[in-house]
């Protein structure tokens, strides 16, 4: 186990639970979520909730079930410490985007894990290696060479 830290964790680390066509990243997904997550030491915003689900009804193929995939919205939510989106945060990110040269959306993802206190963001989204407000950046999905 990591230290004591907690850890945020994007969208795209949360999908691959459930990302058939992709089995490698799933498996690390599974593994990744089971070391952080019983341990609360997990971390999401509104914003990856509103996210993980348009990509889980959407985006997958197969698209898992709306009220499936609600429940796994549930669960997230009561295992982990969700951020609530606020004007303050996005005023943030709006700073964070302009002086890192980075997407609104993904600042938007620094900006709450900042706030939150976090360490690590777990994401495909940032360079790997990177940190941006005291956050370091980690791909679990990127293969090692």
């Amino acid at each position: 186990m990591r230290g004591g830290y907690r850890a945020f964790f994007d969208t795209n680390a949360l999908a691959y639970l459930h990302d058939e066509s992709s089995p490698e990243k799933r498996r690390i997904a599974r593994e990744l979520l089971s070391s952080w997550f019983p341990a609360g030491r997990t971390v999401v915003s509104t914003q990856v909730l509103q996210e993980f689900y348009v990509v889980l009804t959407g985006k997958l193929s197969p698209p898992v079930p709306s009220g499936e995939a609600l429940e796994e919205l549930r669960k997230l939510n009561l295992g982990a410490k969700t951020v609530v989106v606020t004007p303050e945060l996005v005023f943030e990110a709006v700073r964070i985007h302009m002086e890192n040269d980075i997407s609104f959306w993904d600042a938007l993802i620094v900006s709450a894990a900042a706030y939150s206190g976090c360490k690590v963001i777990f994401t495909e989204d940032l360079n790997p290696g990177q940190v941006i407000e005291g956050v370091r950046v980690e791909n679990p999905f990127m293969r090692e060479t």
